[in-house]
């Protein structure tokens, strides 16, 4: 591995670019330990020997950081690629596929690279598929009219949005069964389903019947809506026998209302039966869009307000 700073590709200013970085992330964290954004930077400064002048250069609007920014870049890509896990927040851990392109391409790992990885394929596809569903493209910044700037910054933010929402997939989906119940039935609740003195409650897994939650939506029981959650993978879809099956479990409750709601997605055959009895089905990016809305595993990081003129406050009181 190279360790000379001046080698790695620059930009004008003459700072290393965000992708020339991108495999001493995955060297100074190849021993598996877990480290904050701080440390991988730190360890990189001191990998490469970057002088403290090419370390303090600041963009002039804001005095930040330019190099450390780019790293946040790096570990991006990186996260995206499956090279690169977050097991807790603001944490990064090497992951074995990050060991082995490490292994297989050492400093000579490109930004290109990453993106022929799977795990970054099936990143991009997602993102498309959330922002297809927004009306808004990918390539944001290309693509959105220039002359509607609140149309340019609501569509970044939604992108911005849509990316968190794939990393929250990704921990539902490496949650245990019985926490992705729990949070299906918070989620629902949070959504007024338990209306005001109902319940909602996970049931005993010993013996659920094939319903996973019950939410009760007034005090006396009299309308009940019964929940069947399935963590699976995004590969492995649910199908026809599976809603059918819970069918049967609604059929046994006399029951006539159910949501089944899965982080991956169904079938045709399992909308149709679905369509056809009435049951609501609720795939992996539909969950975390209504987590989003609802706030349920997420915190708001950042908000902003736009002004605008108030006009009538003009003509009621310039008289």
């Amino acid at each position: 591995m190279n360790k000379d700073w001046t080698k790695l590709k620059q930009s004008a200013n003459g700072l290393p670019t965000f992708d020339s970085i991108i495999p001493y992330i995955l060297e100074v964290l190849k021993n598996g330990e877990e480290a904050t954004i701080n440390t991988i930077r730190n360890r990189v400064y001191e990998y490469l020997n970057i002088p403290a002048e090419i370390k303090m250069v600041i963009y002039p609007e804001t005095n930040d950081f330019i190099l450390a920014n780019r790293f946040s870049f790096a570990l991006s890509e990186l996260y995206k690629a499956g090279a690169l896990c977050r097991p807790k927040r603001g944490i990064y851990q090497i992951t074995a596929s990050g060991k082995y392109l490490l292994k297989m391409k050492g400093d000579k790992l490109t930004k290109k690279m990453l993106e022929e990885a799977p795990d970054y394929i099936n990143y991009i596809k997602e993102l498309s598929i959330r922002n297809e569903r927004k009306g808004i493209s990918t390539n944001v910044s290309e693509d959105i009219e220039k002359e509607n700037p609140k149309k340019e910054v609501g569509n970044i933010i939604d992108n911005m949005n849509n990316e968190v929402s794939i990393e929250l997939l990704d921990k539902i989906r490496n949650s245990n069964p019985y926490f992705f119940e729990q949070l299906v039935v918070d989620l629902l609740s949070r959504m007024g389903y338990s209306g005001e003195g109902g319940s909602a409650k996970v049931t005993s897994r010993s013996n659920d019947g094939g319903i996973d939650g019950i939410i009760n939506q007034d005090p006396l029981g009299t309308s009940t809506v019964y929940l069947q959650a399935k963590r699976y993978k995004e590969d492995n879809k649910i199908n026809r026998a599976d809603v059918q099956s819970f069918y049967g479990a609604l059929a046994s409750v006399r029951a006539d209302r159910g949501v089944f709601i899965t982080a991956s997605s169904y079938t045709s055959g399992a909308k149709e039966f679905a369509a056809n009895q009435g049951i609501v089905l609720i795939d992996g990016i539909q969950l975390t869009e209504l987590m989003l809305e609802y706030k349920v595993g997420v915190e708001a990081e950042n908000q902003y307000t736009i002004f605008r003129i108030d006009n009538d406050y003009f003509e009621l009181n310039n008289v």
